[in-house]
């Protein structure tokens, strides 16, 4: 259908030819970059965290095997490379809480081991998630340093550890929140307390420990 009362008011410079492409100013070269060098940061931050649980695991396995040098080494090994990967917590938070964590349980059980007792939270420099689910995992390392002392007949280092998850696990028991603010923490909850349990069984079968008085047996 042709107008002709428009004609007059279409510039032919505007117009288009057919199978002409009008140029997009979307600054898709810049976001290219930006996420190009943010897959850069996430590939150090990866093989950095692979090293870091790797120096943790090992230190706790010298923990176990009363090698307080070594596992203070591999966790002095383990700081250094938290230190060059920090700078990047802000683009990677999940990544690095869960190194904090693993970091967190090893120098809870170092502290537990060599002063007998259980680090702060202002102790040890992380945040609050890697901080308390650290600790529930170090009640299962608690748990096998207990195992390890009844093995040896020592009586009293037993109790001692057994004493310590108790401890632990009571401490954190007010705690609810969600698993969107707090995650893993309900699930390591349970797990903690199965375990609790399991040592409790193997304190009261051995004859090692004496139960606490129910209200209804102090009647």
């Amino acid at each position: 259908m042709d107008f002709p009362g428009l004609k007059h008011l279409i510039n032919p410079r505007y117009i288009l030819p057919i199978g002409a492409n009008m140029p997009l100013h979307l600054g898709i070269e810049t976001i290219d970059k930006t996420l190009r060098k943010k897959e850069e940061q996430l590939d150090s931050v990866m093989t950095g965290s692979r090293q870091i649980v790797r120096d943790c695991s090992n230190a706790i396995k010298a923990l176990h095997a009363y090698d307080l040098k070594t596992a203070r080494a591999h966790l002095k090994d383990a700081e250094k490379n938290l230190k060059e990967i920090r700078a990047l917590s802000g683009s990677f938070p999940g990544q690095l809480n869960h190194i904090l964590q693993e970091y967190a349980e090893a120098r809870i059980v170092l502290s537990a081991i060599e002063k007998k007792k259980i680090p702060a939270f202002g102790e040890l420099e992380v945040g609050e998630i890697p901080y308390l689910n650290g600790l529930l995992d170090a009640i299962g390392e608690l748990k096998r340093e207990m195992y390890e002392s009844l093995r040896r007949g020592n009586r009293h280092e037993a109790k001692y550890y057994f004493s310590m998850m108790e401890q632990v696990y009571d401490e954190l028991l007010p705690l609810r929140f969600s698993n969107a603010v707090l995650p893993d923490f309900r699930h390591k909850q349970d797990v903690a307390r199965m375990q609790i349990e399991q040592a409790r069984g193997e304190l009261l079968e051995v004859n090692y420990i004496v139960e606490k008085k129910s209200p209804a047996s102090a009647e």
